[in-house]
């Protein structure tokens, strides 16, 4: 008796998926935990375009600027699309922290969806090679970007988009 009603408890065992308050950009989530608390998470293995971040950068007519935040503003939708499917709901492969406190992490749907291999795969991150060393999954990013670039999907077909440690790096 006792193990028949154990076996319909299964799915109180199931770690549960972290809830995202909001998608910052193409690249970071920040999560509701325990307490009220945030939790802000950097996407693993990748890098997407920046968005803008103030009102003169929304503002800005210079066209790297423009390029860099279409496509930064079409990353982060992508990723609330993504989300809003899965009711706000991730799993997290938490690997490093960075100089911010962010947690760095791959970050993959309730339904096992990758978020960083769809990026790569749709042309709207690249892969960040700097840490690839700390990316798990680094032949999965590899190859959707590599699929990615060899059809010219996203920025792959767009010859004046610049890299965005590049960017980030240029505009400090």
């Amino acid at each position: 008796m006792i193990s028949i009603s154990l076996m319909g408890c299964n799915s109180l065992f199931t770690p549960q998926a972290d809830i995202v308050e909001r998608v910052s950009d193409g690249d970071t989530l920040v999560l509701k935990i325990a307490n009220e608390k945030k939790l802000t998470v950097r996407f693993a293995c990748i890098d997407a375009p920046e968005i803008p971040h103030s009102q003169t950068e929304k503002r800005s007519k210079i066209t790297q600027d423009v390029n860099q935040f279409t496509w930064g503003v079409k990353a982060k939708t992508r990723v609330e699309e993504l989300i809003k499917q899965t009711d706000n709901r991730v799993k997290l492969n938490i690997t490093d922290s960075d100089r911010y406190g962010r947690k760095i992490a791959e970050v993959r749907l309730k339904d096992g969806t990758f978020l960083q291999q769809v990026l790569l795969k749709e042309g709207l991150a690249k892969v960040y090679r700097q840490y690839l060393n700390k990316c798990p999954s680094r032949n999965i990013v590899q190859e959707a970007e590599a699929q990615a670039q060899q059809q010219k999907i996203g920025i792959w077909g767009d010859g004046k988009f610049i890299d965005p440690w590049d960017y980030r790096k240029a505009n400090k």
